[in-house]
């Protein structure tokens, strides 16, 4: 990115954290993602080329650090990179209070819902043991139609493909639907009554999946009344 070519400290902050890409990549760090591929996941329309040049750069001002683990490179954010978080916050609470998605085709990622709706569940109000949940989404296409949510009560995993578990929960609906659920624009009761989210499996795992399914952490913020 270019420099504004001021020593205002606004301008260097802006330097660093307003190039594009660059707040969603911060937001998938500070939310636990660590490795390439958990990056990307949550970035799947930035091309795996510029997300590596992108934590190169951010490694090299210092936001970021790489280091060599189990599982291959881990990143995560160094002291300076962490500063960012009341940042994304805020930035997350104005686009909800002022600027919030209107969920046109081109807002809607069934990628990007499935990813955060991973980190938000909550595993321990399902019955012990692994739970399987299958999410249909009829209208999608045949790559894109079907994921999986596995959990063994404390951690869980998104699967894009079969995990080839007996499914303990049939969850169909479509993506605008449980988007706005989970941004806290339609009520997961009125969806449900409303015929828009179907669940089938037993009493139990049904009861139990408005507890377990989180909202995203800006679902509470109302619209903002602008003035006429």
């Amino acid at each position: 990115m270019k420099g504004y070519g001021q020593f205002c400290p606004v301008a260097k902050a802006a330097e660093v954290f307003a190039e594009r890409w660059t707040p969603l990549i911060v937001r998938e760090l500070l939310a636990g993602s660590a490795h390439f591929n958990e990056l990307h996941r949550g970035v799947p329309l930035m091309s795996r080329t510029l997300l590596s040049q992108r934590l190169k750069h951010l490694e090299g001002i210092g936001v970021v650090k790489r280091t060599l683990g189990s599982r291959g490179t881990k990143y995560e954010l160094t002291e300076a990179g962490r500063e960012f978080g009341p940042i994304v916050r805020l930035l997350g609470e104005w686009g909800q209070r002022w600027y919030r998605t209107d969920y046109g085709k081109d807002e809607l990622d069934v990628r990007v819902l499935m990813w955060d709706m991973r980190r938000a569940v909550r595993p321990q109000a399902f019955p012990s043991g692994r739970v399987c949940v299958q999410f249909d989404f009829p209208r999608m296409p045949q790559a894109k139609r079907r994921w999986w949510l596995v959990s063994d009560g404390s951690e869980v995993d998104l699967c894009p493909t079969d995990p080839g578990f007996e499914v303990d929960l049939y969850v169909t609906t479509d993506v605008k639907t449980l988007t706005q659920v989970v941004m806290g624009d339609l009520t997961l009761n009125s969806a449900l009554a409303g015929g828009k989210i179907e669940l089938d499996g037993t009493r139990a795992f049904r009861d139990s999946f408005p507890q377990w399914l989180g909202l995203s952490q800006f679902a509470d913020i109302k619209v903002a009344k602008r003035a006429a």
